[in-house]
């Protein structure tokens, strides 16, 4: 071991540090799939329009304690996306038979002195 250790200049120490710290990922990663699995419910029972935001409420109303990064992380990580499914409104109408505003400048917009011609 200190051959390979010294073969690819890691300390020992730091190589049995990192064997000992597998088990816990491995189980951080099964927990994460659990939740996944439990964030792809949700995701689905709201026909896919849920996004991060109200998935998080929705696990946090279900008594779990979780951060809404984590959920982010998560769904994107497994290409999981909300969806919009409101139209866009356009509030503002133009006046069809309104008179287009009057040309004064002549689109020439050169001045023989500053602020003669202001627009």
């Amino acid at each position: 071991m200190s051959l390979l250790c010294r073969a690819l200049k890691v300390a020992r120490s730091a190589y049995y540090v990192w064997l000992a710290a597998r088990p816990a990922a491995e189980v951080r990663q099964a927990a994460e799939d659990e939740l996944a699995g439990e964030i792809r419910q949700i995701h689905a029972d709201s026909r896919g329009a849920y996004g991060a935001p109200r998935v998080t409420a929705k696990l946090r109303r279900g008594g779990r304690r979780i951060n809404r990064k984590k959920v982010e992380r998560i769904m994107r990580e497994r290409d999981i996306r909300g969806i919009t499914r409101r139209k866009r409104r356009s509030l503002t109408k133009a006046d069809t038979k309104a008179a287009p505003s009057p040309d004064l400048v002549g689109r020439d917009f050169t001045a023989a002195e500053p602020g003669t011609k202001l627009v």
